[in-house]
């Protein structure tokens, strides 16, 4: 399992990640001015607190969490990324745990591990599948809006930490979003060439647990 002294290292992970996150595709439009205020919030009122984030303070000294978990710190958690074109995401992964395939539709996705082992991949636009094992000190570039994923295969668990090119990279789940949308049984028993009742156990496993 992975120590709470590599957990108390992620802010300074955060902070190697972003000299990285400059060579991101940006996905954002330039702005005219500074930085973008709520209109919700008098301008003579913000102070440097406005441009802190302190979410990622539940990863000091914390027990390595039993599932997939993902941190983020996008412009809906952090207003103040509102036109800077950057954001986070600190990615914890147990042993055997994966980040099923996905994308971001707005930006590249650097990853940077920490700790642990992981196969990482992504497949292009011609169905090519790249694919590496990646040990602590690695980096790895998921190209914008394809396809990608990630998969502990460390004994124990794993910590990465991804910068974006985007305040809001958005994020495409391909299992929820063909079997959990609404699409037709149908059509996806056609599009898969297998049965509906493939299809039904397919959707019913990936249904939210009450």
């Amino acid at each position: 399992m992975a120590s709470k002294n590599t957990l108390n290292h992620a802010l300074f992970i955060l902070l190697v990640a972003s000299a990285a996150s400059h060579i991101a595709n940006a996905g954002d439009p330039d702005i005219v001015s500074d930085f973008i205020i709520p209109p919700t919030l008098n301008p003579a009122n913000v102070t440097g607190t406005f441009f802190t984030y302190t979410g990622m303070r539940t990863l000091i000294n914390a027990d390595p969490p039993k599932t997939f978990t993902v941190l983020k710190a996008t412009m809906e958690q952090f207003p103040a990324l509102n036109g800077q074109s950057v954001s986070y995401a600190v990615l914890l992964f147990p042993s055997g745990s994966v980040n099923p395939p996905h994308t971001h539709p707005r930006s590249a996705e650097l990853l940077f591990l920490v700790e642990g082992s992981l196969e990482v991949g992504f497949v292009d636009t011609t169905n090519k599948l790249y694919t590496q094992t990646l040990i602590p000190g690695d980096m790895f570039v998921f190209p914008k809006g394809l396809v990608h994923y990630q998969y502990c295969i460390s004994n124990d668990s794993a910590i990465a930490v991804s910068a974006f090119g985007s305040a809001s990279a958005g994020t495409i789940s391909v299992p929820a979003s063909v079997f959990t949308s609404g699409v037709d049984d149908d059509i996806l028993t056609k599009s898969f060439k297998t049965d509906v009742a493939t299809i039904q156990k397919i959707k019913a496993g990936l249904a939210p647990m009450a």
